[in-house]
C-alpha cells in the first residue's frame, strides 16, 4: 500500500491466493481495467518445504508447493496469455538454479524442473504472434523463503534487474532465460 501511494496511479494494490485460479482471473481483470492492457506478467511466486527429501517429506507440503510452483504458473499463463496475445506481450516466469541440475531429494527442484520445461514450450507458442516467454532462475536469494538471513547471497534487486533486462530487449531477441548466481 506504500509504495502504491508513493508512485500512484503506475500502481495497483491486488490481494489473492496464486493458487486460486479465479483469484488471478480477479487480479488480471482488475490491471487490465487500471491500465488498459497487459504488456507482462510476472509469475513470481513460490515455495519450498520444511523437509527435503522423499521418504522423509511430507505430502500434504509437496500438494501445496505443487499448486503455487506449478499450478499457480499455469494459472497465471493461462488468464495473462489473451491479454499478451494482443500487446505481443511478455510472460516471465520464476524457476531457479535447482531447476537446472538434480538435487537428491528436492521436490522443490522437481517443480522447478517443470517450470524450464513449461517455459521453453511456452516460448515456442507465443513466438508464433510475437510474443516472449523468459525463466529467470536465481540461485540463492536472501529473501524471508529462507529461515535465515543470506547477506552475501543474491539480493531481489538483483533478480528485478535481470527481469528488467530481459523485458527491454528489443521486439527482435527473445531471452529466453538469464541464470544468476550469487558471486560468494
Amino acid at each position: 500500500d506504500a509504495l502504491a501511494a508513493e508512485i500512484g496511479d503506475q500502481a495497483v494494490v491486488l490481494t489473492g491466493d496464486a493458487t486460486v485460479y479465479e483469484d488471478q482471473r480477479m487480479a488480471i481483470d482488475r490491471l487490465v481495467g487500471h491500465f488498459g492492457q497487459l504488456d507482462a506478467v510476472f509469475a513470481n511466486a513460490g515455495k519450498g518445504t520444511s523437509k527435503g527429501g522423499t521418504e522423509n517429506g511430507s505430502p500434504e507440503e509437496w500438494k501445496a508447493m505443487v499448486d503455487l510452483n506449478i499450478m499457480g504458473a499455469l494459472y497465471t499463463a493461462h488468464l495473462a496469455m489473451p491479454h499478451l496475445r494482443k500487446t505481443t506481450g511478455q510472460y516471465i516466469v520464476t524457476g531457479s538454479a535447482a531447476g537446472r541440475r538434480h538435487i537428491k531429494g528436492s521436490i522443490y527442484g522437481a517443480t522447478k524442473f517443470f517450470i524450464h520445461g513449461f517455459a521453453g514450450n511456452l516460448a515456442d507458442e507465443m513466438a508464433e504472434w510475437g510474443g516472449r516467454c523468459m525463466v529467470v532462475s536465481p540461485g540463492m536469494v536472501n529473501t524471508p523463503f529462507f529461515d535465515e538471513a543470506k547477506p552475501d547471497k543474491l539480493h531481489p534487486d538483483d533478480v528485478a534487474a535481470a527481469v528488467l533486462h530481459a523485458l527491454d530487449a528489443p521486439a527482435r531477441a527473445a531471452i529466453r532465460e538469464i541464470h544468476l548466481m550469487p558471486t560468494g
